[in-house]
């Protein structure tokens, strides 16, 4: 009956728009049938993170070149890094650069010579619940618990290997 209704609702939309909608339709249905109610919630993109091999030059760009308003440099001797954040309005960018020669940026920095996007960061409502729920789906995490990051507030780190090749930070919000 449902879809005798759709059919009918769709009748007068393009064949292109027709197809997307009953898709959608399809898949949302299949999704939540029989799934129960996650206990944590995917929140906001919070930022994206660019590795940067030099930060005063980076800061610039943002700031003088094309106006951004940007944060202090900030040392994270716990992450091995150093970071700028700059606001964008709807997100942040986390410029980043090495802090101590064991750093995880000096490493990309290495093979990534000019720099580039390091991570995205995502807001969750519970992170330990979202690191047990994720867990228990074969997500991988790269440390045991969560660590505090650079808003002062609990980060998780999933494997980009098990994330479509995006390193994906988690953070509380």
């Amino acid at each position: 009956m449902a879809s005798s209704v759709l059919k009918v609702a769709v009748a007068g939309i393009s064949r292109c728009s027709r197809v997307a909608l009953l898709r959608a339709h399809s898949t949302t249905a299949s999704l939540h049938q029989g799934v129960p109610a996650s206990l944590w919630k995917l929140g906001r993109l919070n930022h994206i993170a660019i590795a940067v091999p030099d930060m005063e030059k980076a800061t610039a760009l943002y700031r003088d070149v094309l106006g951004a308003t940007v944060s202090d440099k900030v040392p994270l001797p716990e992450h091995g890094v150093y970071t700028v954040f700059v606001e964008l309005g709807n997100t942040k960018l986390e410029l980043l650069h090495p802090l101590g020669e064991k750093s995880p940026i000096a490493g990309f920095l290495h093979k990534n010579k000019s720099g580039g996007m390091h991570h995205i960061c995502i807001e969750v409502d519970d992170i330990n619940a979202a690191i047990v729920d994720l867990k228990a789906k074969n997500i991988r995490t790269l440390s045991a618990e969560p660590r505090i990051g650079a808003h002062g507030k609990p980060v998780m780190f999933l494997h980009p290997k098990d994330c479509d090749g995006v390193l994906v930070e988690l953070e509380e919000a």
